[in-house]
């Protein structure tokens, strides 16, 4: 079984965080942040990765506590979840087009953890959502889950489409590149026979 799960307690949130990477889209998110649980279902759906997600956070001070730690307790399960990595196809990538906007993704499970983040917003919400935080929840997941992981937008003009086609790509990527291989058996997929140094 590749699940997992994380409780994250702090004096600005509390979060607890399920995965299971053989799953089939099925999620169950409420973070308290309308926007953050809408895109964090569409990267459920869209990885077949089962995510139960529940967070209490200092909302009324702003979201940035709450969306960096959900990226972070979802990073930590994700890494659980993957074990040692064998038999992973390890690198992924995606274009993914949403009526005007396309937004490009790779992702390597390389045990060393990178975020490039290319993507601007024209606004700094999205309703009540900083759009600046969705670098962040991104920078949380991958330094956390242990992966490598470019989003670039290539073009786009509407806010809400730009910031989903980021979910989308990384969630459709991520279902690449934590699949399991056949063929390479139970082969850690890396010419040295482990990741992450």
């Amino acid at each position: 079984m590749r699940s997992a799960s994380i409780t994250r307690a702090t004096k600005e949130t509390d979060i607890q965080v399920s995965v299971d990477l053989d799953g089939t889209g099925a999620y169950n998110v409420a973070t308290g942040i309308g926007f953050l649980d809408h895109m964090l279902e569409q990267l459920a759906r869209h990885s077949l990765i089962d995510i139960t997600v529940r967070a209490a956070g200092d909302t009324h001070i702003d979201f940035h506590h709450t969306a960096e730690d959900v990226g972070i307790a979802l990073g930590q399960a994700v890494r659980q979840a993957l074990g040692n990595v064998a038999g992973v196809t390890r690198y992924a990538d995606v274009h993914l087009p949403m009526d005007e906007t396309m937004t490009r993704c790779a992702i390597d499970i390389s045990g060393r953890p990178f975020l490039v983040w290319q993507v601007e917003f024209s606004k700094s919400k999205i309703g009540d959502f900083d759009t600046e935080l969705f670098e962040e929840f991104f920078r949380a997941f991958a330094m956390n889950a242990g992966i490598t992981l470019h989003i670039a937008n290539l073009y786009g003009t509407n806010c809400h489409h730009i910031a989903e086609t980021c979910f989308k790509a990384v969630a459709h990527a991520l279902r690449g590149a934590v699949t399991l291989d056949p063929r390479q058996g139970a082969r850690v997929p890396s010419t040295k026979g482990r990741l992450g140094d």
